[in-house]
């Protein structure tokens, strides 16, 4: 087994699951707060909290973004002035606000729903249906990303792939280094919202850090 399935597997195996597996075991004959559940709150805090820093830091990408193209259109129709740099830089920060802020999104629920079900359900039933839905496809899914992205993004590395145009970024390999670095946050994230399902299923909801949140 190598390195990077070594990464997988501690991916898999984070305390977020672990605990989770544990605490959902143990629910059949122990159900009272002990220092597992205390530890398991703690950790669930840390990730929103990290999810939410994460937002609070690449929302400013959108302004980034609007400013750095009027620059460039009045720079091309004003001033006959254009700037391949500019222009790949707002791809850029295009990719790095969903990217980056896909955790959070998640944590927030801000993600697009397509049912006619999950909204008549009640909380215990939406609970069982976000835990089997983030065990059954969202994990998996970010597994497959990771594994599929290796070897693209190891070869951007190897090279230091840069902008196919001399005069654009040449930071291609960052670029696609926010591919696995999605899949990780929503990873965590996901990982995260299962402990929190396990806890509210066993009567300790944990309710996320903010209640209310600009979603961009």
């Amino acid at each position: 087994m190598n390195g990077l399935n070594y990464f997988w597997l501690l991916l898999l195996l984070n305390p977020l699951l672990v605990i989770a597996l544990i605490l959902g075991v143990r629910s059949f004959w122990f159900r009272q707060s002990d220092g597992l559940t205390r530890m398991a709150t703690t950790l669930i805090k840390l990730t929103d909290s990290f999810s939410e820093a994460l937002i609070e830091l690449v929302k400013w990408f959108a302004l980034a973004m609007v400013l750095l193209t009027a620059l460039l259109v009045v720079g091309r129709y004003v001033f006959g002035l254009g700037s391949l740099k500019g222009q790949e830089a707002v791809i850029y920060l295009h990719a790095g606000l969903f990217l980056f802020a896909a955790g959070g999104t998640l944590l927030h629920d801000g993600h697009v729903r397509v049912d006619v079900v999950f909204g008549r359900l009640s909380l215990t039933q939406k609970t069982i249906v976000d835990l089997l839905g983030s065990l059954v496809f969202l994990i998996p899914v970010c597994l497959l990303i990771l594994v599929f992205s290796h070897g693209y993004v190891a070869q951007a590395w190897k090279f230091l792939e840069g902008s196919p145009e001399a005069d654009g970024l040449h930071l291609v390999f960052l670029l696609k280094s926010a591919i696995p670095a999605f899949a990780v946050l929503v990873l965590l994230q996901a990982s995260a919202q299962v402990l929190r399902a396990i806890l509210q299923l066993t009567g300790h909801p944990v309710i996320a850090a903010k209640t209310h949140v600009e979603m961009i």
